[in-house]
This record gives C-alpha cells, structure tokens and sequence, in this order.
C-alpha cells in the first residue's frame, strides 16, 4: 500500500500526517506533495524524515493507491487526471468535487458504501460543518424521518487554515500591548469579535458555506431536508460547535433521541446539565468524535427537537473522515 498527501504543508495536511500516525495505518510508503513554496521542507512520520515533493503533472502517481488531496480546490481541479490516470483513489478534501454527481461525498458513520461507486476515482470528503452535523443526524433518522434542520454554526479559526490560528494568536497579543491587530485573513479583527460570514455571499442572501451545509446534508443522506443555517466565525482557536433544531416526521422525546446518541457510532454522548456538563471547544480540540449535549425538546414545536455539538474541524471536520473513508477502501479491497 502506497499513499499520498498533497498539500502536506497546510493544516489538514500536517493533521494527516498526524492521524495516520496514530492510527496506525497500513501502509508501506508515504510521499508528500507539495507547492513550490513548500517543496524541499522535510516532516517526521514513524520515526522517519520524509521530503516534500514538488507536485507535477508526471507520473509521480502510477504507483499510489490512495491520495489525500488538500491544497484547494484550484490545485484539485487541475490535478485531478493526473493524480488518478494509473488508478489512485484521490480523497479531496476540497469543495472542487462535492456536488459532481459523478463523485460520492462520503461520511463513514453515515453514508461508506457511497465510496465503492466512483467513476472518476474520485471521493469528496465533505465540508467540515456538514460532517459534524450528519453525524448526529444519521442517529436520529432511523427514529423519524427529519424533515427540516435550522443550524446556527460557531466556527473556530482554524477552519482557515493555520495562518488564521496564527493571526488570532497574534490579534490577542497585539490588543493586550495595546498595538492595532493586524487583520489579513478575515475581513475584520476576530479578537474579541464574532463574525457572522464564513466563506462570500451568493446572490441568495447566504454564503456558500451555509449552502454547502444544505446542498451537501441532502447529498450524503440521500434525504429531501431541508437545512437553513448561519455560519458564523468565532475567536475559539480550533474545533467548530453547532447549536442545531430540526423537525421530524413524529413527535420524538429526548429519552429516545439520548439513547440514539448514546449507541451512534463516532458520537460521544456529554449531556449532563445538572452538573453543567456539555461539549465544549476548549476541551475538545484534537479529539475523534463529534460530541452532543443540551438536548431538549423544542417549546414552539411539538415535532421539533434541539441539541448542541462540537467536532475538532481539522480532525473529524477534515482530515480524520478522509482516513476514515481510507480503511473503508482497505476493508472492501479498494
């Protein structure tokens, strides 16, 4: 087994390298790709120092089975033949190739058997807010259909990349000296601020993040619901929360949608007000699964059914569902 990583530089590159690591992954050889900005810079896997290759249209690929792709989806695009024309699997984790009904957009936890139909030998790995959110969807359908979901997202800076993490570092230190932030990788200082955009508006009135989360929900579970949702930016360093209200076909009561959570698969169940125990960013940065708490019953809708989730962006929001959707490739074959 031969894998790749293209963008190895970046954030989600850097967490591959990471989570393949701790998962142990089957492989026998790993080669970074990379820009020419970043070519030539070395990284430590098992032990060992590996170089970043230049990415070319060649035949750098004839020997890789699976492609972890996250360079933007400029380089996707442009890349994409080159990549699977010997037979790699390229899992994206950009936005090139979500909605391509030609791709599957693929969550493990709700939908892996899509990743077995691609005829283009692509899989896209879906937004990050959208991962989270299906998660804790898919334990709630088989109960009552959901017909309607209404999501207001807090989305960490992570979500850009790691010069945002840096800029918002940054930001603080600068405030705290009494200097002026500097402010490049938002439209306006987050510090101390929430920003209630992610991504540029369509003619819609909503950002293409918060027709991601619509477009791409429906994609995934093969459902005709219906998502509105605000995205918003918030100063947390990493890990996107979700303050989620759907409606469903039936009237559902928490007990039962609790014991859904509790028996889902990549949900952790932290739902315990009393001891004013719930999910939170702080806490769970750099963790797996996506956690669900301060769930209850919605007081305008009989139908209708809240909770709250947190979900590491980079982890499961990116890097760790690409890997995911690998050992499911392993397991049937490829």
């Amino acid at each position: 087994m031969k894998i790749a990583i293209v963008g190895a530089s970046g954030a989600v590159g850097q967490e591959f390298l990471r989570v393949l690591e701790e998962r142990n992954f089957p492989m026998d050889e790993l080669v970074l790709f990379g820009s020419k900005r970043s070519a030539g810079t070395q990284y430590l896997f098992r032990g060992q120092p590996l170089t970043v290759k230049l990415l070319q249209h060649n035949d750098d690929f004839k020997d890789i089975d699976i492609a972890f792709v996250s360079a933007g989806g400029g380089t996707s695009k442009e890349f994409a033949e080159t990549i699977t024309k010997y037979g790699a699997v390229m899992i994206d984790n950009s936005s090139a190739f979500r909605m391509d009904e030609e791709v599957p957009l693929v969550v493990p936890e709700v939908n892996p058997e899509d990743a077995l139909d691609r005829p283009r030998g692509i899989i896209a790995n879906p937004n990050c807010t959208t991962i989270l959110l299906v998660v804790a969807l898919k334990a709630i359908e088989p109960l009552s259909h959901i017909t309607r979901a209404r999501v207001s997202t807090y989305q960490a800076a992570s979500g850009a990349g790691a010069a945002a993490m840096d800029e918002l570092y940054n930001q603080y230190r600068q405030i705290l000296a009494g200097e002026t932030p500097t402010v490049e990788k938002f439209a306006y200082q987050l510090a101390f601020n929430l920003i209630p955009q992610v991504d540029v508006f369509t003619d819609n009135g909503y950002t293409k993040e918060e027709m991601k989360m619509f477009n791409e929900t429906r994609k995934i579970m093969h459902s005709d619901i219906r998502v509105s949702s605000t995205c918003v930016r918030v100063p947390a360093l990493r890990a996107h929360s979700e303050s989620i209200w759907i409606e469903t076909e039936r009237p559902l009561s928490v007990e039962e949608v609790r014991e859904a959570f509790s028996r889902a698969e990549g949900l952790v169940l932290q739902d315990n007000p009393a001891e004013q125990d719930y999910p939170m960013p702080l806490f769970l940065s750099g963790k797996d699964p996506v956690y669900v708490g301060r769930i209850r019953k919605d007081l305008a809708d009989e139908k209708g059914l809240t909770f709250w989730l947190v979900g590491d962006q980079i982890k499961k929001g990116a890097a760790l569902n690409a890997v995911q959707i690998a050992e499911y490739l392993c397991k049937k074959g490829l």
